[in-house]
């Protein structure tokens, strides 16, 4: 269950720090050191991942899901898609320590060695494979592990440096959580849990570039062609309102195909509403000016993690309550 959230290199060396600037700084505590591990991982982004987990389990049920097979569910999802981060953040190493927003990780810091960050990503990585397989099915561990290898080979070694569409195409390694939550208790795929794909396949650029024109200038200076860093971000913000749009319209293709309730349709729509007059108002400072400062994107940033929270919120809700 990878996901959310870079870059090519013919061997891993290539983009991993040197030796020299390997060494860590001090002797580090024993808790600062557990900390990094878990850093690694993402927590945050991981979190994004399992809301989009759970509620499709509900939906699949018909109602409220085993316990037991959430929890096995969740678990191995947080080990794949910190695994996949994990390995990410060793790929990486040279970009976070360019970037303002990235340089505290525990690579740049060096708090944890690139040796025993890529054993530790490797490590989850089987661990969750088996787990899956073993304590869910093994329909769920093989999308998992899809997810992870295509997030760390396709979207970090293939894309985020070599084309502006980079998080358009690899950011569809975080939309595997809502084929997983489905597997896990079907043990099939169906159309449902593909048109939640699909919501957060188009979520996903909007979201990315309203940050990423936050950190313009540091995608600019990392080299990695983020579509802010290298269109002008009027440009940017009208293909945030095309997205914005086709989300909507994807998120309200549900009701038909899972035969939704009211409730659904009514959140679904008044959060569709929402985001798409935010990422108008985007485009209206965008045409205004092209500094990232006057633009105000973090709005949008914030607006669409609570838009996909809410969203699939009112999916379990509805799947409970199904008011019609």
């Amino acid at each position: 269950m990878a996901p959310r959230v870079a870059d090519p290199g013919e061997q891993l060396a290539t983009t991993a720090p040197s030796a020299a600037t390997e060494r860590p700084t001090a002797d580090p505590r024993w808790t600062d050191v557990v900390g990094a591990y878990v850093a690694l991982t993402k927590p945050r982004i991981i979190e994004l991942l399992l809301l989009t987990t759970v509620p499709v389990m509900f939906l699949a049920s018909g109602g409220v899901p085993e316990l037991w097979l959430v929890v096995a569910t969740v678990f191995g999802g947080t080990l794949s898609a910190g695994s996949a981060n994990a390995l990410n953040c060793v790929l990486d190493a040279d970009i976070d320590e360019r970037m303002r927003r990235t340089r505290r990780r525990p690579l740049p810091r060096h708090v944890v060695s690139t040796r025993s960050a890529l054993v530790f990503g490797l490590a989850l990585g089987v661990v969750s494979t088996l787990w899956l397989g073993l304590l869910v099915n093994w329909l769920s561990a093989g999308l998992a592990l899809a997810a992870n290898v295509f997030y760390v080979v396709g979207y970090t070694m293939l894309l985020k440096r070599r084309t502006s569409q980079n998080i358009v195409w690899g950011g569809a390694a975080g939309c595997f959580p809502a084929l997983i939550g489905w597997t896990a208790v079907t043990g099939e795929l169906a159309w449902a849990p593909v048109v939640l794909f699909a919501v957060v396949f188009f979520w996903t650029p909007p979201h990315f570039w309203s940050l990423a024109i936050r950190y313009r200038e540091d995608y600019a200076a990392a080299e990695v062609p983020m579509l802010p860093a290298v269109a002008t971000l009027q440009s940017v913000a009208i293909r945030i309102v095309v997205y914005a749009y086709v989300m909507v319209a994807a998120s309200l293709l549900l009701w038909p195909v899972a035969d939704m309730g009211w409730l659904y349709v009514a959140v679904a729509s008044v959060l569709g509403a929402a985001f798409i007059v935010e990422s108008h108002l985007l485009l209206r400072r965008a045409r205004l000016s092209d500094d990232p400062v006057r633009l105000a994107p973090m709005r949008l940033f914030h607006g669409s993690n609570a838009y996909l929270a809410l969203l699939f919120a009112a999916v379990a809700v509805d799947t409970l309550v199904h008011i019609n």
